[in-house]
């Protein structure tokens, strides 16, 4: 689940998030990873486990049985992008983060 949010930090507008990718937003020290999937968003840590880089981001996105996902660009492990849950390996996950849209503006919350 996502971080329970106390205060919410301006990322981008929504409409330089072109619909089913992925951007990086640098949310204060946090990279964040934000997908636009129809017109549902969300957001989780950037950095792979798995590849040791900062590149969830760049990955495709897509569903695995309904469930909305983005497969890394190096190694293709796939991500719930709801939970930060690895879909190949059950003891991998990465952080999830709350996002909104508010007057037309992305918004990350921050814990």
């Amino acid at each position: 689940m996502p971080q329970t949010a106390t205060r919410w930090i301006s990322v981008c507008p929504l409409s330089r998030i072109v619909p089913n990718t992925g951007v990086c937003a640098l949310v204060e020290a946090e990279q964040v990873a934000i997908f636009r999937v129809d017109e549902a968003l969300y957001a989780i840590g950037n950095y792979d486990p798995f590849s040791h880089a900062y590149v969830l981001s760049r990955g495709m996105v897509g569903d695995r049985a309904g469930i909305p996902k983005v497969a890394s660009p190096i190694y293709k492990n796939n991500f719930d992008l709801r939970s930060g849950q690895c879909l190949d390996d059950e003891t991998i996950s990465v952080p999830t983060f709350d996002v909104r849209v508010v007057d037309g503006q992305v918004e990350v919350g921050l814990a």
